[in-house]
């Protein structure tokens, strides 16, 4: 054997790994122009109210100036006339799974992985044009699928990954037929070995998963901690894990300088959640008031989806994912008055699974949210509130600066609205024909308005 062979082997892994952080890098090069929106009335990501009407500067990926000061430095920049429409950060959906949104499950769980990646390709692309410019992706093997869009091979929101979501045996994602069971020692089945979940059920083994996701790229670790709708072991009354298997996980990521999430409905499973130091629950729909309070007073965000009875559902009348998910959406209302109740720090999300339609309309999940908020809470929420819970990702975060508001040093993550969405909050369910202007990271990926220089 050649004796310079674990030399060789070396160089070569070394420049695979330098070259990873090339691709990525690629994204945080600014833009060399400057893009002048002009004559537009910003929505800030916070006030109630719009601006006057005034001018906007872009320079490379950042918000140079606002106002007066919104002055190119050179004579080269573009122009943009807002004719008085409304610019607003881009939004941002704080649950999504890119792999998994737009295929059947059939098609994720038995479909070749290029053809999946291929298909959350479209997904992201679609998802951007939506002017969703930043998501937090929430369970699927999405590392790949992030890496091409800041290298800009495909266009696509920012995304903080979460990778495997983690899940005991039986768990909400455990995606093994039933003749798998009981498991070979050792074995992995299709959806571990792609990536899309991870199944532990001890706290070593949870431990050591979370560090895998974390060393491939997560920005914070998911966990499934309760019973699921689209899942088939599991009633939603499960509670998952212990504390001693939660808190593994958390001690992971906090020694990254990062956060456990948890999908959970129930107040037990929340309760335990929370006693091992999770940081935010996701869903919730079955919670108490005792529960809710108890997540005011440790300051736990609450990702809440605004699920109801008002779309076609994927799973048959009288199945049991079907009673699962009518019993789940009996407690939306409640969960979103507990949360305004008691001052909950809330996030919005969509969660959207299996289903290319329900995808389309990504837009109107967030609009519907009238129902509980008024418009100007709604975008808050969907810009600058869930770009604070992106930043719970600390120095794990992918990307550098703020997000969610408009303000100078701000990345230039920005919408051009047709109108006045604080009056019409219906304006964001119709993307196509209503967001003429979609920039992100700098760069223009839509504009049906035109520019001079």
């Amino acid at each position: 054997m050649d004796r310079r062979f674990p030399i060789r082997l070396t160089c070569v892994l070394a420049s695979a790994l330098a070259f990873v952080p090339l691709l990525a890098s690629r994204a945080a090069e600014p833009a060399s122009q400057e893009v002048l929106f002009r004559d537009v009335r910003v929505f800030d990501g916070r006030s109630p109210r719009l601006s006057a009407p005034t001018a906007v500067l872009v320079r490379g990926n950042r918000i140079a100036a606002i106002g007066g000061e919104a002055v190119p430095a050179g004579g080269a920049a573009t122009i943009i006339d807002g004719g008085g429409r409304t610019l607003m950060p881009g939004l941002i959906d704080a649950h999504v799974h890119l792999m998994f949104a737009t295929l059947s499950q059939v098609a994720v769980l038995t479909g070749d992985i290029g053809f999946v990646n291929i298909a959350a390709s479209k997904a992201a692309n679609d998802m951007l044009l939506r002017g969703f410019t930043s998501v937090r992706d929430l369970g699927g093997p999405t590392f790949g699928l992030k890496q091409a869009i800041d290298a800009g091979l495909v266009p696509g929101p920012r995304i903080w990954p979460s990778g495997a979501f983690i899940s005991q045996t039986g768990g909400h994602g455990d995606f093994r037929l039933p003749n798998d069971l009981p498991a070979r020692p050792g074995d992995f089945t299709y959806s571990e070995r792609v990536g899309a979940a991870a199944i532990a059920d001890d706290p070593d083994t949870v431990r050591q998963r979370a560090r895998e996701q974390l060393a491939l790229g997560a920005s914070q670790v998911k966990l499934m901690a309760g019973g699921g709708v689209s899942s088939h072991y599991d009633p939603l009354d499960v509670t998952q894990y212990t504390v001693a298997e939660l808190r593994a996980a958390v001690e992971a990521a906090e020694n990254w300088g990062t956060y456990v999430t948890v999908h959970a409905y129930t107040p037990r499973a929340v309760r335990q959640a929370i006693e091992a130091g999770v940081r935010c629950i996701d869903h919730g729909q079955l919670l108490d008031e005792a529960t809710a309070k108890l997540m005011a007073e440790k300051g736990v965000w609450w990702s809440l989806q605004p699920f109801l009875d008002d779309r076609p559902s994927a799973f048959a009348e009288g199945s049991a994912n079907r009673r699962k998910q009518l019993e789940m959406y009996k407690g939306t209302d409640t969960a979103y008055a507990l949360a305004k109740k008691h001052g909950i720090r809330t996030a919005w999300g969509t969660d959207t699974l299996f289903d290319a339609q329900a995808a389309t309309t990504q837009g109107a999940q967030l609009a519907k949210m009238v129902r509980w908020y008024t418009p100007a809470e709604v975008l808050k929420m969907a810009t600058a509130d869930n770009a604070e819970l992106l930043a719970l990702s600390g120095l794990r975060s992918p990307y550098e600066g703020r997000l969610g508001v408009v303000e100078a040093g701000a990345l230039a993550d920005l919408l051009i609205v047709d109108g006045d969405p604080l009056a019409n909050i219906d304006l964001v369910a119709d993307p196509a024909r209503n967001f003429v202007v979609i920039m992100k990271d700098g760069r223009v990926y839509k504009n049906t308005l035109g520019a001079g220089q």
